[in-house]
């Protein structure tokens, strides 16, 4: 059976949100995901649709968003189904929702030099098959400075200060660009860089955003035998504490 992904797209058109889901679209087109593509929040009010796919990739940036969608993406993904995004697409979507930053593993806070900084993407070494055969890579872009979970496992970080600002007052930071974290049962992946489609297109970029897509999305199969096991035990208990 296919595994079915969500992508929404929308928010801020500075992250050229429509060509990045065009991008991850091919992705997981190519890995035999049933794709729907959607611009419209309006696709999160509904609760049944989200229990039943494997993946959602939010591609928003700094929207506004009703409790209720947020509620019902988390119990999607506590139920098992993936949630794997990039950039300001998905740590930076909606500002005014903790509920969104504390599943999602982050919220972006700063790009110093904006654009155009040049860094290194350093890949740490990790059980993690996620990053496996990937080497560091530079790239020349936005570099995010987030507030994280400290719960969140780091697959790669980047490596501040580089340009001149309040913070670099602090000693050097190793922030993470690439993370895994779990939300109930269901697995969460993120990659901070894709400011524009051509660095979400990069060969490194691009293997790890589809690999970070498949991870979250095995994730639902794994979490549904969990959960039937988990009712299963339940039902025994229940019987044997009727007999007692």
């Amino acid at each position: 059976m296919m595994k079915k992904a969500l992508i929404v797209w929308g928010g801020w058109d500075g992250h050229e949100p429509e060509q990045v889901a065009g991008i991850f679209a091919g992705l997981l087109g190519q890995e035999r995901f049933e794709v729907e593509v959607a611009d419209t929040l309006e696709v999160f009010g509904d609760r049944e649709k989200l229990l039943s796919l494997d993946l959602i990739v939010p591609v928003w940036t700094m929207g506004q968003i009703t409790q209720e969608q947020v509620d019902n993406v988390s119990a999607a993904v506590q139920n098992g189904t993936g949630l794997a995004g990039c950039h300001g697409g998905m740590c930076d979507s909606f500002r005014n929702n903790v509920d969104w930053q504390f599943m999602t593993g982050g919220q972006w806070v700063a790009h110093p030099g904006n654009d155009g900084v040049h860094y290194k993407v350093e890949i740490r070494s990790s059980s993690s098959p996620l990053v496996d055969g990937i080497s560091d890579f530079d790239v020349c872009t936005e570099q995010y400075y987030l507030h994280y979970d400290p719960a969140v496992e780091i697959l790669a970080t980047t490596r501040f200060p580089i340009v001149d600002g309040p913070h670099a007052a602090n000693k050097a930071v190793d922030m993470p660009v690439v993370w895994t974290k779990r939300w109930g049962h269901g697995r969460v992946y993120y990659n901070s860089l894709g400011h524009h489609a051509d660095i979400v297109d990069l060969p490194s970029v691009k293997e790890l955003m589809r690999r970070g897509f498949l991870w979250a999305a095995d994730g639902k199969e794994i979490a549904q035998a969990a959960l039937k096991d988990q009712a299963a035990v339940a039902g025994y208990s229940g019987m044997a504490d009727s007999q007692l």
